[in-house]
């Protein structure tokens, strides 16, 4: 897939692959968010645009990707990310152009730990260290039929939504930073190692298996904010599935996400 536009008013960019999805599903997603222009653009070609001079263009950017983790090997390869990417993070950070991450993006560059601070957890596919402590690899399952509540309706980002509403997605054991987000909204799964599968056991070949993997109990957090210096920041753990694109109320969610980051009154 190369670069799609679909013609509004608000300009926005999003970085995709890295991780399947279904890419139609996604296309309409995007295509329903009214007032705004999507651009898609795949890694690694997404990364030129954490540069304050080529994102200049843009409202805001849109993190559906998964760059930093190998597949190519079991269990994957973990990359550093380049210097120069982290020199562009800190100035488009400074430019305050809105950033909104989707479910499996909470993955990428684990080895760059600003950028888990950035989007206010972290989604490990081996046992790594995190804010200093060793941490296990993350917890996934598919296909959880979840209700979420809203727990800020005066938020932005919640206007509109009703006050429960549910999704078919796939929920995520990982580490949230629940001491630097504003949350949103959260899920009523519970989030204890039995319901859960290890993605360190999935890549090396033991799909939906929790054997020897003792992951503490996690962060019922679905959705949350964050700011940093000028730039506003919204992470949405559902994102996953085809009828999770076509719900009218993660569609709703996913474009007040947008219009909030990329408000810079």
């Amino acid at each position: 897939m190369g670069i799609i536009n679909y013609h509004a008013d608000l300009q926005v960019l999003v970085a995709t692959k890295g991780h399947p999805y279904a890419r139609d599903a996604f296309s309409d997603l995007l295509d329903s968010l009214s007032g705004m222009a999507c651009t898609i653009v795949e890694q690694p070609a997404s990364q030129a645009f954490i540069d304050p001079r080529l994102a200049a263009d843009y409202d805001a950017i849109v993190f559906y990707d998964m760059p930093g983790v190998d597949f190519s090997s079991q269990p994957p390869a973990l990359v550093e990310p380049p210097e120069q990417l982290r020199i562009n993070l800190d100035g488009l950070l400074a430019s305050g152009i809105g950033l909104v991450f989707l479910h499996h993006a909470l993955a990428a560059w684990p080895l760059w730990p600003e950028f888990g601070e950035l989007m206010g957890g972290r989604f490990f596919y081996t046992p790594q260290t995190c804010r200093g402590e060793a941490v296990l690899d993350s917890g996934y399952r598919h296909d959880v039929a979840q209700t979420f509540s809203v727990l800020a309706p005066h938020h932005p980002v919640m206007e509109g939504m009703p006050a429960q509403f549910s999704l078919t997605d796939e929920p995520y054991l990982c580490e949230v930073f629940e001491d630097s987000v504003q949350p949103l909204m959260a899920s009523d799964y519970a989030f204890d190692r039995e319901n859960f599968f290890s993605a360190h056991h999935a890549v090396t070949g033991k799909l939906y298996c929790n054997d020897d993997w003792h992951h503490a109990q996690g962060s019922a957090f679905a959705g949350w904010t964050r700011q940093q210096g000028a730039t506003r920041i919204v992470y949405l753990q559902p994102g996953d599935t085809a009828e999770t694109f076509a719900d009218c109320h993660y569609r709703r969610l996913l474009g007040n996400a947008i219009r909030w980051v990329a408000d810079r009154t």
